[in-house]
């Protein structure tokens, strides 16, 4: 999944891409979860339809502080930020669905 959307490199550029005054979506994964893996099919359809956003890859083993600082605790999830504020979530231990995941990123319109 990383191949379709940046990955975030460290901190920093957590902290300036949620002051974007676009919607910026954070995709929690890793490379082992097999929920992580199902949604990988599909996404690139998502991050086409919702072109309008950008999409952030952040691997959960690399960033465990801040998967605890924002409370994700299940993957994949997805935090996504809008002028330095939540403007949104869908973070379960659940495995999402192509449809939940599209419900959730038109949600934030």
């Amino acid at each position: 999944m990383k191949t379709m959307m940046n990955s975030l490199t460290s901190m920093e550029m957590f902290e300036e891409k949620k002051k974007n005054n676009q919607i910026v979506v954070f995709v929690f994964s890793a490379n082992w979860c097999p929920d992580c893996m199902f949604i990988k099919p599909f996404m690139p359809k998502l991050i086409e339809k919702y072109s309008d956003y950008e999409f952030i890859y952040v691997d959960r083993d690399q960033y465990i502080d801040l998967c605890q600082q924002l409370n994700v605790l299940g993957i994949p999830s997805f935090v996504a930020f809008k002028n330095n504020e939540e403007c949104g979530r869908f973070v379960s231990k659940l495995r999402k669905t192509e449809a939940q995941i599209d419900e959730f990123l038109a949600s934030l319109k």
